[in-house]
């Protein structure tokens, strides 16, 4: 961890993070346990225990090829969740009691019902960050790196994209289509004299919705050979004022290939300190106060405390799994193709 994180993390709380670090190796061993990790983890965690690390498809990918019987899952809640779907014989774990999500909190299964009692026919591309019952409703999820993939294989004129409201405006442009936001109103309330292809709602992630294209100019103006690397959960503008955009794992192989020295990443902080980390000889602008709230739940003092106390254990009722698991499986194998 020192040779990794010397610069990252003070030393004094290297030695203390190395021993629970010491302590889960062993627990997860005698457990017969796979640690996922999220690259929002925190650098400790991130470069100690895990055993696989990246961004939400990623991991879902790992989770339905897991051997192991307990999956330990250093995310949030609906990621933990997705595993359970793909995995429902094993044992999952969330290291945190809440760990939620503000763009999966913002929408329920009763609004996409109401939304396809509105749209009949329309299909619904959901999110993957997003909980199992919005799932249930669904007919694919996607994530940031394949979502105009997902939209582009569906065939249709018109979809149905849910929840949030950046990644859909900046999916909408990558396809070229039109977009259409309705209001949280019953059926018979909505708007339907309207031009669409694709029918939005109105979700944000509370950390990628506060960076702002006065934030690029800002860096620039100071570094004016920085590369702005954008998270597709960010305002438009800002993707568009951007030299890049992609999901957690295209901004880390991102930096990891390109040449150039400095970087300013448009996402979760302690994604940047992991990139730090992993780029030792690049310069990483730190900007970024945003801490993710939920992420930061995680911490390795929970992952110890999940193994080693059988907590918190996450269910899915089998009738919204099943529902769900069609719809995540359709996004792995879409994404399997590429």
């Amino acid at each position: 961890m020192r040779s990794r994180l010397k610069d990252i993390v003070p030393d004094a709380e290297l030695r203390y993070k190395s021993v629970i670090a010491d302590e889960i190796l062993r627990l997860k061993e005698e457990r017969n346990a796979v640690i996922l990790a999220h690259n929002y983890m925190e650098p400790a965690l991130y470069y100690s225990v895990p055993d696989y690390r990246g961004d939400s498809l990623e991991l879902s990918r790992k989770a339905a090829a897991a051997e192991q019987g307990v999956i330990v899952f250093c995310g949030v809640r609906f990621m933990a969740e997705t595993a359970k779907i793909l995995s429902p014989e094993k044992t999952v774990l969330l290291p945190a009691r809440k760990a939620g999500c503000s763009l999966a909190a913002s929408i329920t299964a009763e609004d996409v019902r109401n939304l396809k009692a509105k749209y009949p026919g329309v299909p619904v591309v959901t999110y993957v960050n997003t909980y199992a019952e919005v799932k249930a409703e669904t007919d694919i999820c996607c994530t940031s790196s394949n979502a105009a993939a997902v939209v582009e294989s569906l065939g249709t004129d018109t979809v149905i994209f849910l929840p949030d409201e950046y990644l859909a405006r900046n999916t909408a442009k990558e396809t070229g289509k039109h977009i259409i936001f309705p209001s949280k109103l019953p059926p018979a309330q909505f708007d339907s004299d309207l031009d669409y292809q694709i029918i939005g709602w109105h979700g944000k992630c509370e950390v990628h919705e506060r960076f702002t294209v006065e934030d690029i100019e800002n860096a620039r103006s100071q570094f004016p050979d920085v590369l702005v690397l954008a998270h597709p959960e960010c305002p438009p503008d800002v993707v568009e004022a951007s030299d890049f955009s992609g999901s957690t794992t295209a901004i880390v192989n991102y930096v990891r290939k390109h040449p150039a020295g400095r970087y300013l990443l448009l996402t979760e902080c302690s994604m940047g300190d992991n990139i730090a980390a992993e780029n030792p000889e690049k310069e990483m602008v730190r900007i970024c106060s945003v801490r993710c709230p939920h992420m930061n739940e995680i911490t390795l003092e929970e992952t110890r405390d999940a193994l080693l106390n059988n907590q918190y254990v996450i269910e899915v009722p089998e009738d919204i799994r099943k529902k769900a698991y069609k719809a995540v499986k359709r996004m792995i194998d879409i994404s399997a193709k590429d």
